[in-house]
């Protein structure tokens, strides 16, 4: 395999990189002109383009030649972007025009959170889209602006809004394609606090002079990593601080095409310090190829599209990762991201098998404070989420009852239901599902209205009545109502008695913010953040093919519907829903706010290199300060009558029911057994457990 192009230097000027960055800065400036060159011959009049077209590809096959191929065997497809961008352009100006009226039409008609973001964050994105779409007016197809930089206005303007579910999605070439660096850099902290930012993982077979996991980045194109993270993050906000950060580091070295704008760069310069300590430098080309599939269909009529909470650069992000670098998983899956697999399948000989490697890792991990399970959950966006929160229910069964760390770090979210299915099964208490919110508009009552009796499976008559009622009350909402149906949320109940603690980060977002914060609600455990919030994420999300399509399903069509195919394959995202707290914090925005942790972990230069191992010891001093719940059950059925066995631990009073229906309480100080009189077959009995008043731990059992 060929190699970069390095430059090492001696390790005892090391301190003076910092000065070497105006040189490389110069290079990545040359570059960017000549790339406006190529870019501009484009749409140039018919007969200057040949020739400007000619002058495009000598200037390319020049930086092809400077920057060497380097990307592994697992990215043989791949392209470098200056190839793939040679392909891209064709939208016309109407179709330009036609992108821009159907943007302002869903911000100003039926974006939940435009009131807020506008407050928020002092942004107009309805003024710029106008400003945009008058001048427009005045081009021809011969002056409008090359097709890039019309891309980059418009997720410019919709980037504005610091909302993660309100999208411009490009159109093809560029849905379906990811542009990458072969290789990952993630922060650390060390002792002083002081940020460091490794190497983390590399594409199968690149290799570079003293590069791998472990090497330290010092400088990006000439700018100190650090500053080049927070002005990457201020370009794809996030929507805290936390999260710019987050999007910021990841986006340096992945950006999925459909989302985010392709790099101004063909390539980056890259400034390290070396395994050996050296100080070296390396030339790296970005390069695209195509992504996993997303798991649904985002625009069609179905439960699943409806319900979705997914923060789209993530999930693409996700399954880019997986791609690149976790090639086991993909072929396990068979390329279907998130596919449920006939038999469990172990990724790794530490891990337990499961039948969504994609979904799940569970695992024993020993930390300083003892042996407890840890269960990663990658991603919510599954097609059936029964199935999900049984291989979870399954998965943790299996592990240590002693304690159980939860770990949603980057998770992205995706099926609502999966995330709030899956809280009841750790704790005893009923669980409440977030509720949700319309924006008061004619378009959205129009779509409830025709959706109010659940004609195409998607059931929207909660919301109708006081919508219907808005224009007359002045209500700028309409009535806050839960999308996870209320018995699907509570049908298992507990079957986790041990203690947990949840793991998240400032890439935690969408359904995996609801799973946070109905975490936090019902006070089911400790969240232990790597940051200082969650992504803050809080809606339930619509595209533009959805929202055209919920307005002519059920046949017959709504003739005056405002929804006009979308050309080439582009897309618009809107959160259409947004959700609210319950429990202390009721009726509270999770948009913007998101879920603070209990307790912050900086992570430490052995957790990137030595799988989280300061990060999961100080999840196990959480649990070890924890009291272990026990309620076991045995019984038998002789005629009608019921016999029941209880053993536990850490409970000190035992509840017993019977299809609801009050049996017996008792004080629980050693295993007893209780008789019950006229049961039946196929009865439900519940067990709750009490410490000190305060119900710790419920048990269900079918007689």
């Amino acid at each position: 395999m060929s190699q970069p192009l390095t430059i090492k230097r001696p390790a005892e000027k090391t301190a003076a990189k910092k000065t070497t960055a105006k040189k490389t800065t110069a290079k990545k400036t040359t570059t960017r002109k000549t790339t406006a060159k190529k870019t501009a011959a484009k749409k140039s009049p018919a007969k200057k383009t040949a020739a400007k077209k000619t002058v495009a590809k000598s200037a390319t096959a020049a930086r092809r030649t400077a920057v060497r191929e380097t990307v592994g065997t697992d990215a043989a497809a791949a392209v470098p972007l200056a190839e793939f961008l040679d392909a891209a352009g064709t939208l016309t100006l109407d179709q330009r025009k036609l992108l821009v009226d159907q943007a302002l039409l869903l911000l100003s008609e039926n974006y939940v959170h435009l009131p807020l973001k506008v407050a928020m964050h002092a942004v107009n994105p309805l003024q710029r889209l106008r400003v945009m779409r008058a001048r427009m007016e005045r081009l021809t197809a011969e002056t409008m602006e090359d097709e890039w930089l019309f891309h980059r206005e418009m997720s410019s303007i919709f980037h504005s809004v610091r909302d993660l579910h309100t999208n411009y999605l490009l159109p093809v070439p560029f849905a379906g394609k990811i542009a990458f660096l072969p290789f990952m850099i993630e922060k650390c902290y060390d002792e002083a606090g002081d940020e460091h930012y490794l190497v983390t993982r590399t594409v199968t077979g690149y290799q570079a002079p003293q590069f791998g996991p472990g090497a330290e980045v010092t400088h990006w194109n000439g700018t100190p990593i650090a500053r080049a993270v927070a002005l990457n993050g201020a370009v794809f906000a996030g929507s805290n601080d936390a999260a710019n950060l987050a999007r910021g580091l990841e986006s340096l070295t992945l950006r999925p095409l459909v989302i985010q704008s392709p790099p101004d760069e063909d390539w980056v310069t890259l400034s390290y310090v070396g395994l050996d300590g050296s100080d070296q430098e390396l030339r790296e080309q970005w390069k695209v190829t195509t992504n996993l599939p997303p798991m649904t269909d985002l625009d069609a009529i179905s439960e699943a599209s409806a319900v979705m909470g997914l923060d789209l650069d993530s999930d693409e992000k996700s399954r880019a990762k997986k791609a690149l670098y976790v090639r086991d998983v993909v072929e396990l899956e068979r390329g279907q991201s998130s596919a449920e697999l006939a038999a469990p399948a172990a990724v790794t000989g530490a891990d337990l098998p499961t039948t969504m490697p994609g979904v799940f890792r569970a695992r024993e991990v020993a930390t300083s404070s003892g042996t407890f399970g840890h269960l990663r959950i990658f991603t919510f966006s599954v097609p059936d989420p029964v199935a999900f929160r049984d291989e979870f229910v399954r998965l943790a069964a299996i592990l240590p009852q002693n304690g159980l760390i939860v770990d949603v770090r980057d998770n992205g979210g995706g099926h609502i239901y999966a995330s709030e299915f899956t809280l009841q099964t750790m704790t005893p208490r009923r669980v409440a599902p977030e509720p949700v919110q319309f924006i008061s508009s004619p378009l959205n009552l129009r779509i409830c209205r025709r959706h109010r009796e659940n004609p195409a499976g998607i059931d929207l008559g909660p919301w109708f009545d006081s919508l219907d009622l808005a224009i007359e009350t002045g209500a700028q909402y309409s009535a806050a109502k839960p999308i996870t149906p209320e018995d699907g949320a509570n049908d298992v109940g507990q079957t986790y008695q041990g203690p947990v603690v949840l793991i998240t980060d400032a890439r935690v977002y969408s359904a995996t913010d609801i799973f946070a914060a109905g975490f936090a609600d019902h006070e089911i455990g400790t969240i232990l953040g790597v940051d200082d919030n969650t992504g803050a994420g809080g809606a339930n999300v619509w595209t533009h093919g959805l929202l055209a399509a919920l307005l002519n399903e059920p046949p017959p069509p709504d003739e005056t519907s405002p929804y006009i195919a979308l050309p080439n394959g582009a897309n618009l995202r809107v959160s259409i829903r947004r959700t609210l707290r319950v429990g202390k914090l009721a009726g509270t925005p999770v948009e913007d706010l998101g879920v603070k942790p209990h307790e912050t972990h900086r992570m430490t230069r052995a957790d990137l290199l030595e799988g989280n191992v300061d990060l999961l010891n100080r999840a196990g001093e959480l649990l070890a300060a924890l009291p272990v719940r026990r309620l076991d059950l045995k019984t038998s059925l002789s005629g009608t009558t019921l016999t029941v066995a209880i053993d536990a631990q850490g409970i000190n009073r035992v509840d017993l029911y019977v299809e609801g229906r009050p049996i017996s309480s008792e004080d629980y100080t050693t295993p007893l057994s209780i008789d019950i009189l006229e049961v039946t077959p196929g009865q439900l009995l519940r067990a709750d457990g009490y410490d000190a008043g305060k119900l710790v731990a419920s048990k269900r059992q079918v007689v």
